[in-house]
Parts: C-alpha cells; structure tokens; sequence
C-alpha cells in the first residue's frame, strides 16, 4: 500500500469533499483514497457532474484512476503532472458547470501554460453557484490574490434541460494571502430574475416581493426573459457590491412554489447576511478556504459554520501543511484564519 495515500472518508459531508480533494490531489501530487461518497445524501455516489470533474480532473492532471463511473461510492485517484492547453468537458446532463469549474481552477493555477477550458451542462441549478456567483462575488477576489483568470457564458443552461455552456480562461499565476474581516460601505444593489418559458408575471412578483421587503428602488429591479427554447428556468439573483467585495444570493423558481416564496427564499438570505456584519456568508465562506489555503494564509469572517465549510476545512488539512482557526467573535460571528504550519 502506498504509505502517501491519504484516505477520506466522505461521509462528513456532500461532493464538496471529492471536488476538494480532486483539486488538492493535483496541486500537491498527492493520491488519495475516498469511501462513503456522498453517504448521506438521498441519492449517495457520483452523479454525472461528480463523474464529470473526476474525469476532467484526470485529464488535466494525467491522473491514474479507479472507480469513476455513475454510483460509484468509492474512488482512488493519483495525479500526475498539470496540463494546460484547450480542453473540452460535456457533463452530459443539467449538472453544475459552475461546480466542475471549481475543481479544476486551483490545478489550473499550476499548470505549465495557459487554458481554455470548455465546460457544458448546468449553468443555473439548485444546489450549486449561479454563473453570475462566479463572476461576480468568488472569481474577482481570487483576482486580487493574483490570478488571472476570465470566465464566460456562452448559453444559460437550466435544471432539467442543461445545454448551458462556459468557458474558463487561466494563466498560470500565484496567489498571495487575503484578509476580509468586513464587506465595507455599500455601493450598489441589483436584483435580477432570469425567466425561460416562465410566465412573465413570475419575474414581476418576484420583484416586487424584493423591492419591498429590502426596500431596494425601482431601478434596481430588472426582468431579464430568455429564449423559450432554454426553459422552463427561472432563477432570481440578488447582488450588493460592497467597497471590499460583491455579494449574490440566489434561489430558483420550482413548480408549485409561490413566486413570492422565491423571492423570500433570497431575501432571507441577504438580510441574514446584512444584520451579521460578517464579511462573508456562506456560501463564498466555503469557497474561499482552498485559495486561501493556497496562498498560505488569509483571514474573513462569516456568519456561521456551515457543512460545507467543516468538512472544507478538514479535507485541506490533509494535504496541506496549513493551520486553520475557527473562532466565535463577540458579535457571534465565525472568524476563520489560516497559516502554513
């Protein structure tokens, strides 16, 4: 048995501890083992995007691989050198582009020239980043840790229909540490309801049910109707742009639920994060930690401590020589701080 195989346990939570993993495996050149896939969750295993990024994760890395196929609840995986280049990766399904990207983006880091990577599937779907989250809240501050990097989308692409599509592009480039310890003055709001063969009267209310519960003006509420041929889709986007960073939250319309409840569900969520003070909310919390790791040290503070964001930290800490701190402040929220051992 290899004595450097790390061996994880992915029952303490969802895909986030594969796609860690994945991503770290090829930055440091490190085997792992995972068992318990995904064991708590109602369908456990790999589903097609899981499987979409242990095989783009492969590709890139040159990687030796057992056990990748659909419902596979154990996997090995042992990377070897990153390429860059063109690649080219079809989830084949409504699953999340947005969670292949992240997989492959710290590796990509590191590669030995510039990508452009071509990702196909889910751009807007429950349970995972928007494409706008991407772009407008995760990648701009990975950008003032150094790297270069652009992303665009090429169609939307919503659950269950997929077709959506984006391209990454990375040049090879170093992250230096990031500390968010407040968003800082707010610059701007917008709120943003993305309607595909939906009645348009959904966007309106969503809207609306946005504008007086934030109490956001008029112009800061825009309907956008897509082709119908993209649809049924529709997904509601609220964005603040602070003076240190930008925040989106977002929920997704479902057959049988209100337009208003859409709404709420977001609102929720930014009113949450307001009243905490905290740097970050949750989402960009967990997402954060790996680039941060990477840079070797780094601080924000966040609301809470999410699954995602405990399980996150754990997996870094077996392939990385890096400390991480979690510590409750006077205001009650979470102040996370890494730094190599």
């Amino acid at each position: 048995m290899n004595k450097d195989l790390i061996e994880l346990d992915g029952a303490i939570g969802g895909g986030q501890i594969l796609r860690s993993a994945l991503s770290l495996s090829m930055i440091t050149g490190k085997p792992f083992r995972i068992h318990n896939i995904r064991a708590k969750r109602s369908r456990p295993g790999l589903l097609r995007q899981h499987l979409t990024a242990v095989m783009a994760a492969a590709q890139i890395s040159s990687a030796q691989v057992e056990g990748a196929q659909l419902g596979a609840q154990s996997l090995s995986f042992a990377p070897g050198a990153i390429r860059g280049g063109n690649h080219d990766f079809a989830i084949g399904t409504a699953g999340s582009c947005s969670l292949v990207l992240q997989t492959l983006l710290p590796a990509l880091l590191r590669a030995d020239q510039p990508s452009q990577v071509h990702i196909s599937g889910g751009t807007h779907n429950p349970m995972a980043p928007p494409f706008e989250f991407l772009e407008r809240a995760w990648l701009p501050l990975l950008k003032r840790m150094g790297a270069q990097v652009h992303i665009e989308l090429l169609r939307h692409g919503f659950a269950p229909a997929g077709g959506g599509a984006i391209v990454l592009r990375v040049v090879p480039s170093q992250l230096s540490p990031l500390h968010l310890q407040a968003p800082g003055t707010i610059h701007g709001q917008q709120a943003t309801a993305l309607v595909a063969d939906v009645p348009g009267h959904v966007a309106e209310r969503e809207l609306e049910r946005v504008g007086k519960r934030l109490k956001w003006p008029e112009q800061a509420l825009r309907g956008v109707w897509l082709d119908k041929q993209i649809g049924p889709g529709n997904v509601l986007l609220l964005e603040i742009a602070c003076e240190h960073l930008t925040e989106v939250f977002s929920s997704f319309g479902q057959s049988r639920v209100r337009a208003e409840q859409v709404a709420d569900q977001a609102v929720d969520q930014v009113r949450e994060w307001l009243h905490s003070g905290a740097a970050v909310a949750e989402h960009l919390a967990d997402q954060l930690l790996l680039p941060l790791a990477m840079a070797g040290s780094g601080s924000f503070s966040t609301p809470r401590m999410s699954e995602h964001l405990s399980s996150n930290m754990r997996v870094i800490e077996r392939f990385l020589d890096v400390a991480i701190h979690a510590e409750q402040g006077a205001t009650g929220n979470l102040h996370i701080s890494l730094q190599q051992r």
